[in-house]
């Protein structure tokens, strides 16, 4: 029985027909259809089909895909709660028999939708987001998102000057665990300088004590669901407990820009950062919304993946890493327009210069 190797699983088939160890060294161009020539079907899934970051690594991964002769099939939860969505589309991509599912996960309640797709033979591979457990899919592409957070935190203990700290944390879910959520959080406090507790666990920290400019006090940790309007109702929550904040963590881009609206209407001056994605969301810095964000470039992540891909369909090999759980980094950079001494930094002009996803 015929079975189209495009959609699911390596090309290494070579016994099956002489020919095609020939084919695949180029030594016949005129003989036939080259394996480099056979259609790959991948499905990226993503958290929110809007979002610029979402976007920008869809459009990465296009690109790619369009010098790789892959066909790419786009799904998302309606927003980064929608794990049902997402559920779906594994569902979708393993019954059509596609070679591989680039997936931001919304959380563990994927799992096993991701585990039958494995057991039909399609590859896995994690973009931002790694599943937990990590080594569920066989690579993650992601930012290293403590190190974003720390990158931050740096900046606002240094941009204080010593003054106290009175922190507003906007993390994610208040009703799941997912790794990016509290990586980014404790990141952000370590890079203040705050003592942490357990690292994979949001808001287990002393609430008051001494950062590495002064003293801090945690004024409050909300949930935004990394959404722009649960952004500013978080925000709002949390100058009610406290409208002496200074200094605001936001997960994102959304709900930073949420929190925005929130301390704007409230007249509020406060040190606002967040983990940014997509090109446009350096125009938050580059405006004055924000004073600084850590840039990843999830492009690259959707362009690594079809990559990936493809080199597992065309010869069988998957990607690998020196780390135990697949993490495969694909970068970050602090910008600001109010540079800070000793910490490396790119300005908003700069930083929109170099972007290209």
């Amino acid at each position: 029985m015929h079975r189209n190797l495009s959609r699911r699983g390596p090309l290494v088939a070579a016994a099956a027909f002489a020919g095609l160890g020939l084919l695949l060294s180029g030594c016949s161009a005129q003989s036939g259809s080259s394996v480099s020539e056979e259609t790959i079907h991948v499905t990226i899934i993503t958290k929110d089909p809007s979002d610029p970051f979402w976007v920008a690594m869809v459009d990465g991964a296009k690109k790619e895909a369009e010098s790789q002769n892959v066909e790419i099939t786009v799904a998302a939860g309606k927003d980064q709660t929608d794990s049902d969505g997402q559920i779906q589309a594994i569902e979708n991509a393993t019954a059509r028999g596609d070679a591989a599912i680039l997936i931001a996960n919304n959380g563990p309640a994927v799992n096993d939708a991701i585990k039958k797709a494995q057991d039909a033979g399609v590859l896995v591979l994690a973009l931002d987001t790694p599943f937990s457990p990590a080594n569920l899919a066989t690579a993650t592409y992601a930012t290293d998102n403590f190190a974003a957070g720390q990158a931050i935190g740096k900046w606002a203990a240094a941009s204080l000057e010593g003054e106290k700290a009175v922190i507003a944390m906007l993390d994610l879910f208040a009703d799941k665990v997912v790794s990016v959520d509290y990586q980014r959080d404790q990141g952000f406090l370590d890079g203040m300088g705050i003592a942490l507790g357990d690292p994979e666990k949001i808001g287990d920290e002393a609430k008051t004590g001494t950062y590495s400019g002064g003293e801090y006090e945690i004024a409050c940790h909300e949930y935004s669901d990394g959404a722009q309007d649960g952004g500013r109702t978080a925000m709002e929550k949390c100058l009610s407990l406290n409208p002496n904040i200074n200094v605001v963590y936001t997960s994102n881009t959304a709900p930073g820009l949420g929190a925005y609206q929130a301390l704007k209407a409230a007249n509020v001056d406060a040190l606002l950062t967040s983990i940014n994605g997509a090109c446009e969301d350096i125009n938050t810095i580059i405006d004055g919304k924000f004073g600084a964000g850590s840039q990843q470039f999830p492009g690259k992540m959707g362009a690594e993946g079809v990559k990936a891909a493809v080199e597992y369909v065309r010869s069988g090999t998957k990607p690998t890493t020196d780390n135990a759980d697949g993490f495969i980094d694909t970068g970050v950079e602090l910008v600001t327009d109010q540079p800070v001494a000793g910490l490396e930094s790119v300005t908003g002009a700069e930083a929109m210069n170099a972007c290209t996803s």
